[in-house]
């Protein structure tokens, strides 16, 4: 099974189009968020609805944002989870004026915690998404799974992503990105691990033909594609 951990809802792609350029890629199962709606509420709804339609192909992600209050943010997850089906969170702090390690994001990383759920985090160059906080909050919350989506994107940052991988056995890369240079899955395999990197493809931003084509030619062995490609998550989502 193909599962891409990187996806987004509340854009103008219909599910059809998206199934359309899964089965193009040779996609089983897209993994999808909403960050558009800053309470999270309305933003899972949609996220919810647009999966049902799919049950067998679509996975949700819940969203939450530091912006509210904890209450109604362990709320909100209690909800996305326990009402809504949700099997993982996303976060995206350039949506806010806070590094992701600061803790007004720490009722999120809590719960988390508690249910050993994975957290995907947008990172990059934006100074509040820089992949080195990962380091910060990776170990003071031990079961959660912290996810550096586009593993920081470009130097120095993707190089922030793998030092937080290398400490910290509870931090994945993930591999959709518009700026790779050749060389980067098997950079990613080699320093971050087999078992902790994640194929995304950032669908329906980016056309996941192309970003799967990273993985498929990398020089890396066949049971290592396997792992990125979908056993990984499989076994972090567990489904």
């Amino acid at each position: 099974m193909i599962i891409d951990f990187h996806g987004h809802t509340g854009m103008d792609a219909t599910a059809e189009a998206m199934l359309r350029a899964m089965d193009g890629a040779g996609v089983d199962r897209s993994c999808l968020f909403n960050i558009f709606h800053p309470t999270g509420t309305r933003a899972n709804d949609q996220t919810a609805a647009f999966c049902a339609a799919h049950p067998d192909r679509f996975l949700g992600f819940a969203f939450v944002s530091p912006h509210v209050p904890e209450a109604e943010i362990t709320a909100e997850l209690r909800r996305a989870f326990d009402d809504l089906g949700m099997v993982a969170i996303k976060i995206y702090p350039p949506y806010a004026p806070w590094p992701l390690d600061d803790e007004r994001y720490w009722p999120i990383y809590r719960f988390a915690d508690e249910r050993g759920l994975a957290v995907i985090s947008h990172t990059g160059r934006e100074w509040q998404a820089e992949p080195k906080y990962l380091a910060a909050v990776a170990p003071l919350f031990p079961g959660a799974r912290f996810v550096a989506g586009h593993t920081g994107n470009v130097q120095p940052y993707r190089g922030q992503a793998l030092a937080a991988a290398r400490a910290y056995p509870n931090v994945y890369l993930e591999t959709c990105s518009t700026f790779r240079t050749p060389g980067v899955i098997e950079e990613l395999v080699a320093e971050g691990g087999e078992d902790r990197v994640l194929f995304g493809s950032d669908i329906p931003l980016m056309d996941p033909r192309s970003q799967i084509a990273k993985v498929l030619t990398a020089d890396i062995g066949e049971a290592a594609k396997r792992k990125v490609l979908g056993e990984n998550a499989a076994r972090l989502l567990r489904v």
